[in-house]
């Protein structure tokens, strides 16, 4: 065992749902000592960093019951078991958009809440879009309002916390480093 790796002792599955389950795990520490991980298991999820060609993102305003509020996103989903990311990626920005694109291109992956969560999210640029006939067709819970926003925007909804999450505040400051590094 490693300094700092954590030994599985037992796991408790607690609640298994849609989107994650839970389950609590009795774990050996390095020094000995043992303590319990509440855990939440998650397939992935994806993310969309949509850019018209005019140079605007594309985003969706949707109502997060978590937060209690609305916020404003870039585009995003659940990787269903065994989905290639990409795949996903695709498919979530026609079904949440109406869009497809030309190219779509990995920007980067990352662990979103690694202290008590496996969920890791695949961000992807989406270029040349183009519009479907057919409009988008979220989930039948799921209730979007589709915009497109300059950069400029999207910093002032960060300033007003109306882009709030992570991934989306992440694709924002990725646009403005690139544009910054043009410079």
């Amino acid at each position: 065992m490693s300094r700092l790796e954590e030994k599985t002792l037992h796991t408790e599955k607690i609640f298994t749902g849609k989107v994650i389950s839970l389950q609590v795990e009795d774990v050996e520490l390095p020094n000995g000592n043992v303590s319990k991980r509440e855990i939440i298991k998650h397939p992935g999820a994806v993310a969309i960093l949509a850019l018209t060609d005019d140079d605007k993102i594309v985003m969706v305003e949707q109502y997060r019951k978590a937060l209690e509020k609305t916020i404003i996103e870039i585009p995003a989903g659940k990787l269903e078991h065994g989905e290639d990311p990409v795949t996903c990626a695709k498919r979530e920005l026609e079904e949440e958009t109406g869009y497809d694109c030309k190219t779509m291109e990995w920007l980067i992956s990352f662990y979103t809440s690694p202290g008590f969560a496996d969920e890791i999210v695949h961000l992807y640029i989406a270029k040349g879009l183009e519009k479907k006939e057919n409009a988008a067709s979220p989930d039948e819970d799921e209730f979007v309002n589709l915009m497109e926003i300059t950069l400029e925007e999207a910093q002032a909804y960060l300033k007003e916390q109306r882009i709030y999450d992570a991934k989306t505040a992440y694709a924002v400051q990725f646009l403005q480093l690139q544009k910054a590094l043009k410079k």
